[in-house]
C-alpha cells in the first residue's frame, strides 16, 4: 500500500484525512496533522535507503524558476540538519543489502540525471501514469538507480489520483503528495513519489508555490528513505516519522531559506527541526 502526506484543511475532513494518511495507505500527505503517540519502531528485516539520491522528473510546463528552485532545494537537503534527524535510524539497505544507519548524502549524486519531459501530462495523472513516466525515464537513461527516489512533478493543469482520492485540482482532495514503489523485471524495488502542484488551500503552508512544494519534497524524500517499501520504521499507529509531525508543529523556513517540516526524533521523543 502507498504512503502519502495527508493534510486536513478543515475539521470536517479530519477523519477521512487521517484514514488516508496512516502508514500503509498510499496518500501520506493530506490536509492536517496526525494524532499518534510513541516512538518509531524498527520492524525486523525492514528496508531503508542508506545513501539516497533524488532524481527529479518535471513532466509538463512550469513557471519560470520553479524547477530550478526544486533542484536547488534537493542539491543541499541531504547534508542539512533537517535531513540529519533521520540518520538516527537504520536497517537493511534496499539497494545493496548492507546493514547500518542512514547517512547524510548528496541527494543530487545519482548517475541518472534529472529529466525534463516537455509533453503534456493528462489532466488526471493516475498512479499507473506516474509509474509509466518513471519507467520511461529509466528506459531513456538505460539503467535504474535503486538508491534513488524518482520524484515526478506535475503542473497546475494536472492533478494526481489514487482511486477516488485526488490531490489539489481534483474532485476529491484527500492528499497533497505520496511515495510508493514498484517491482521491476529484475525483481528489485523502484522507489518514486508524485509531487502535484500545491495550489489549493488544503496543501499550502507558505502561500508560495516553491516553498510549499519544497515542504512536500522534504516529507516524501525522508519517508521514502526511512520506509521505501513500507516495512521498516513506523509507530504503533502505523505512522512514519514525517507523518507524526505533519502540519503540527507548523512547516517552517529552514536551512538555505527553503521550506521544511518537522521530523519525529526517537532521541528526543518528539518533533524536531534539526539534529
Amino acid at each position: 500500500m502507498k504512503k502519502a502526506l495527508v493534510f486536513v484543511f478543515a475539521a470536517s475532513l479530519a477523519a477521512s484525512a487521517f484514514a488516508q494518511g496512516t502508514s500503509h495507505s498510499k496518500p501520506n500527505n493530506a490536509p492536517g496533522g496526525f494524532a499518534s503517540s510513541g516512538n518509531l519502531v524498527y520492524h525486523s528485516g525492514g528496508r531503508v535507503i542508506r545513501n539516497a539520491h533524488a532524481v527529479m522528473i518535471f513532466w509538463g510546463s512550469f513557471p519560470s524558476g520553479y524547477t530550478t528552485n526544486m533542484q536547488n532545494f534537493r542539491n543541499q537537503f541531504g547534508t542539512t540538519g533537517e535531513y540529519n534527524v533521520i540518520t538516527q535510524y537504520g536497517g537493511i539497505d534496499d539497494a545493496t543489502g548492507t546493514v547500518g544507519l542512514i547517512n547524510l548524502t548528496n541527494l543530487a549524486g545519482s548517475s541518472t540525471p534529472d529529466y525534463f519531459d516537455t509533453s503534456t501530462p493528462p489532466t488526471n495523472v493516475t498512479d499507473a501514469a506516474v509509474q509509466a513516466e518513471v519507467r520511461k525515464v529509466i528506459k531513456a537513461h538505460g539503467s535504474t538507480d535503486y538508491s534513488a527516489i524518482y520524484e515526478v512533478f506535475i503542473p497546475s493543469s494536472s492533478y494526481s489520483s489514487d482511486g477516488t482520492a485526488t490531490s489539489c485540482g481534483g474532485p476529491n482532495l484527500a492528499y497533497c503528495s505520496y511515495h510508493f514503489f514498484f517491482t521491476d523485471a529484475a525483481g528489485k524495488h523502484v522507489k518514486y513519489s508524485i509531487q502535484p502542484w500545491a495550489g489549493c488551500a488544503g496543501c499550502q503552508a507558505f502561500n508560495n508555490a516553491s516553498l510549499d512544494e519544497e515542504h512536500f519534497v522534504c516529507h516524501e524524500t525522508r519517508e521514502a528513505v526511512m520506509n521505501p517499501i513500507n516495512n521498516a520504521w513506523f509507530d504503533p499507529q502505523g505512522n512514519i516519522g514525517d507523518d507524526k509531525c505533519a502540519w503540527s508543529p507548523a512547516p517552517f523556513i529552514g536551512t538555505g531559506g527553503f521550506g521544511y517540516q518537522y521530523e519525529w526524533s526517537n532521541l528526543a521523543s518528539g518533533c524536531v527541526k534539526t539534529r
